[in-house]
């Protein structure tokens, strides 16, 4: 157990330092630029003959035309994207109000240029796509944090650059130009250093020759192409597209064996070389690096983790032609601690089996050209010409699966440990701050707590309705028999069991969809009373809580108007109580819609009510029928005298003009022997009953 909880630390620790953050935040929020890519590219290269024909045909090859323009504005400048995502992410998470974030952006894209030798005639074309990942990832990160340093260096210096009259933004701006311009120049001696030392045209060049040295030494063998799928791996693991980054190796070392074998069968003699691009391709790379293939499906039959499962589903038919990135950045398996054994052993694992099935004429080589978007089964028979080149990806399919899948438990484990800790941490904030959040948008906050915010609204709103159970709080008068229950939603969340409720109604606003969550709660409501009338007695009434901003609209207007029309509330003793975290604006069409609510048989209570000016001016009109003593004043009872003078107050309003007051947050005999001496005979609250559920009564929440 400690050394389990040692290597979850561990692993926390390196998920999240600044650096991995920057770049795995960097990937993710490219995902639209990689599914938009992704299915240019797909679309333009299905593996079906009557398909591509129609492209290329059809209003003279526009469709082939709109597709390769899409591909290149989007996989062909992926690492532009990818250079200006890192380093917003990276200043993101270094916050510095005195700093304009802004700059590192310019000063990372400038740098990047830079280090690639990129012309204007080049924009666009290969270099600046996934084959310059790993600079796009040095500079996002090393321009930006060279930025940073220096823009902190002369935000304490008396030189600033200042131009008068001019607006604030202007300035701002221009005091990004030096920190700007010395990481440009930077960039540019390094880049000017390499092309002296080593005889290259860029930085870029350096990279790509020093890769095809590595491949120099040695046959084209079993270890050679080994090392090929392994240092793919590992590029891939690090954020930097290994299949294109080697895409010079592959074209030196292993693209001429296909045309060896062809030319071998031309001339009636038997092919000898087992390593050819689609040998990578369909027995290697299946669904993508890492043979992700495997991984998804392991994902889909054996995760349990919700969010993980919606990114299978939704990676699932890139992947099945081989593109894989959406599962690589989102899941993510960049930087993954969890992952990076079996997205290295996998591969590996595949690259043997092939080779020595194929080596030991188990499975023909490898005779015919097939695109790299081939999907799996297809792919291996059209590239041996033989059905034993499908059923080896089969086999190969289901050793990655079984690999993987302790792996994908593991990672359910360690996602489950590390959200349950930031709900905590969460919730700790929002408790401690809930009164200054109230007018607060939670879900635009750009710190981690917003990021949490949206990750729970998104699980909120996704299973809305289906995790909703509800809890029901009995009232009682002096005497002691129940006149009523409350209706109080719970959410019941599938990792971090029930929210706060309060927590979920601000999600629910923030989110948009807090009217649909209360409609399904006085459904819910309206369906349980039944058994609430059976358990509690025949004549209780049933409240509901609708929030001010809600019961205002005309939607729950006409929402009531639908459950009248077909179940009238008219003798049923339903109340709906209107909360207060938003006060209602009093106007004429107010009045219209709780008259209309009380002409259908509905009864209103104002909740949280006190001696507030807005409380008071809910009574003049007689719209409200019964009110709910604000909590504050009943705990206050022998603590405040003024708690008691109020109470008193307001228990003598609300008898002179024929209104209810019922108290919460009763707890002990004293507080409601005080309450009746003040004329408040209505509780609620564990001094009877905590709130209770009608499948469990045992259990109270």
């Amino acid at each position: 157990m400690q050394q389990t909880n040692q290597r979850s630390g561990l692993i926390h620790k390196i998920e999240g330092a600044s650096l991995v953050r920057a770049i795995r935040d960097g990937l993710s929020n490219m995902i639209p630029v990689l599914i938009i890519g992704a299915f240019a590219l797909i679309l333009n290269t299905l593996p079906i003959a009557a398909y591509q024909s129609f492209i290329q045909n059809f209003l003279g090859g526009f469709l082939s035309l709109l597709f390769n323009m899409v591909n290149s504005a989007t996989f062909g400048v992926l690492s532009v994207y990818l250079t200006f995502s890192i380093s917003r992410s990276f200043m993101k998470i270094k916050a510095d109000r005195n700093v304009v974030s802004g700059g590192a952006v310019f000063a990372s894209l400038i740098s990047f240029f830079i280090l690639s030798g990129t012309n204007l005639d080049q924009f666009g074309k290969d270099d600046l796509g996934p084959k310059s990942m790993f600079l796009a990832i040095l500079t996002g990160l090393g321009a930006s944090w060279i930025y940073l340093s220096l823009s902190r260096v002369f935000s304490k210096s008396s030189i600033q650059l200042f131009s008068e009259g001019a607006n604030r933004d202007f300035n701002r701006m221009l005091s990004t130009l030096a920190p700007i311009a010395i990481t440009a120049v930077f960039f540019a001696l390094l880049n000017g250093a390499v092309i002296r030392l080593f005889h290259v045209d860029s930085f870029r060049e350096l990279i790509a020759d020093f890769f095809n040295f590595l491949f120099s030494f040695g046959a084209n063998g079993f270890f050679k192409g080994l090392f090929f799928v392994l240092l793919s791996s590992v590029l891939w693991f690090f954020g930097i597209h290994g299949s294109d980054t080697l895409e010079d190796v592959m074209q030196k070392y292993f693209v001429p064996g296909l045309t060896a074998n062809q030319a071998a069968v031309a001339a009636g003699e038997q092919p000898s070389q087992i390593l050819t691009k689609e040998f990578f391709d369909c027995f290697v790379l299946i669904g993508g690096c890492g043979t992700t293939l495997c991984l998804l499906i392991a994902i889909l039959l054996f995760s349990k983790n919700h969010a993980r499962k919606r990114l299978g589903f939704t990676a699932a038919f890139p992947m099945l032609f081989n593109i894989n990135e959406l599962m690589v950045f989102g899941l993510p398996i960049i930087l993954n601690p969890v992952m990076l054994i079996p997205f290295l052993a996998v591969p590996v694992i595949s690259y043997s089996v092939s080779y020595l099935a194929v080596s030991l004429g188990i499975v023909p080589m490898v005779t015919h050209s097939v695109e790299w978007t081939t999907p799996i089964i297809l792919g291996g028979f059209r590239a041996t010409g033989s059905v034993s080149g499908a059923l080896l990806q089969i086999v190969l399919l289901v050793i990655g699966v079984l690999v993987y899948f302790p792996f994908v438990r593991l990672l359910d484990n360690h996602t489950e440990q590390r959200t349950i800790g930031e709900y905590k941490e969460f919730m700790d904030f929002f408790r401690k701050n809930e009164q200054e959040l109230a007018g607060v948008s939670l879900l635009d906050r750009g710190d981690i707590y917003g990021d949490f915010a949206k990750g729970l609204c998104a699980d909120l709103k996704h299973r809305l309705t289906e995790n909703i159970v509800m809890a029901y709080q009995p009232q009682y008068h002096y005497d002691g028999h129940c006149i009523g229950v409350e209706a109080l939603l719970r959410w019941r969340h599938p990792v971090h069991g029930i929210l706060y409720p309060p927590l979920v109604i601000k999600l629910a606003e923030e989110g948009g969809f807090l009217a649909d969550l209360e409609e399904e709660v006085l459904l819910r409501a309206l369906r349980d009373r039944p058994r609430l009338l059976e358990r509690f007695g025949k004549d209780i009434k049933l409240s509901v809580n609708v929030t001010g901003t809600t019961v205002m609209t005309k939607r729950y207007l006409q929402f009531c108007r639908q459950i009248n029309e077909k179940d009238p509330f008219a003798g049923k003793n339903i109340c709906i109580e209107v909360t207060e975290q938003a006060a209602l604006a009093f106007s004429a069409d107010t009045d219209a819609i709780l008259r209309e609510l009380h002409n259908m048989g509905v009864l209103l209570a104002i909740d949280d009510f006190s001696m507030g000016q807005t409380s008071i001016h809910y009574l003049k009109d007689n719209l409200f029928q019964i009110i709910k003593l604000d909590g504050s004043l009943v705990r206050g009872i022998f603590d405040h005298q003024y708690s008691r003078e109020i109470i008193s107050s307001l228990v003598s309003l609300a008898s002179s003009i024929d209104l209810m007051v019922l108290a919460e947050f009763v707890e002990t005999n004293e507080q409601k022997e005080a309450l009746h001496e003040m004329g408040c005979d209505c509780y609620q609250g564990y001094l009877y009953s905590p709130a209770v559920f009608l499948d469990d009564p045992k259990q109270t929440r």
